[in-house]
């Protein structure tokens, strides 16, 4: 005969079973359930603000006044994460300076930037050290006055593979550079990355049709 169980072990192996893996699947993350609490309050803010005289505390106030910071909280979190992007400066500053300049002089600039904790101009050099090995390469031609944005747009057309990883990288340079965000260590390291991935890549060079059009061109121009 099997011994009888108690009432204690019975729950704790109800327990056990419940514990399983197979149980928790359905079960809402800690951000879902997270999210879900936040949403009931927000939810009791909006109906407690449209009488706000009706509580005699002052709580229907104090519920408008809530939603009022949240939402200002919102929209500057919003205008922070997208200012870089929506800056006019990064549709219009050149991302290359007159001077004549060679991949590796950027890249030399970059390192000692990165070796002194000068991350956003570590960032900065990295991207032209990127520019220029791409016109070194002739995948894209020598044009005065490219910014950041076409750059990610002309070589992600040359180089679809890492069409993705390089509007990424001119996001960081954005951000940094006409957002006001700190550079970071993080950030040079993605671009380095990037980088080395494009030195890695064998795009197809231009014609030199296609040069000699691209330099016709830019005949009368600002000069690097």
């Amino acid at each position: 005969m099997l011994d009888p169980i108690g009432r204690d072990e019975a729950r704790e192996m109800a327990r056990r079973e419940l514990d399983k893996q197979v149980y928790q699947r359905d079960k809402p993350s800690w951000l879902e359930r997270a999210w879900d609490d936040f949403s009931d309050w927000l939810h009791q803010l909006f109906n407690q603000a449209p009488n706000p005289e009706s509580q005699g505390s002052g709580g229907g106030w104090a519920s408008i006044a809530i939603i009022v910071v949240i939402a200002l909280i919102a929209i500057a979190l919003v205008v922070w994460l997208m200012w870089g992007r929506l800056n006019p400066r990064s549709r219009k500053d050149p991302l290359l300076e007159d001077e004549p300049s060679t991949a590796l002089d950027h890249r030399d600039a970059a390192e000692r930037h990165a070796a002194a904790g000068q991350w956003a101009e570590a960032i900065r050099e990295r991207l032209r050290a990127i520019a220029r090995d791409l016109e070194e390469r002739a995948v894209l031609a020598a044009r005065p006055g490219r910014t950041a944005d076409e750059l990610a747009a002309e070589a992600g057309e040359a180089v679809p593979e890492l069409a993705g990883e390089l509007a990424a990288g001119v996001r960081i340079f954005d951000d940094v550079w006409y957002g006001d965000r700190p550079g970071t260590a993080e950030g040079y390291a993605r671009m380095t990355e990037l980088d080395e991935r494009l030195r890695a890549a064998r795009p197809k060079p231009l014609e030199a049709d296609d040069l000699s059009l691209a330099g016709a061109g830019d005949e009368g121009g600002p000069r690097w």
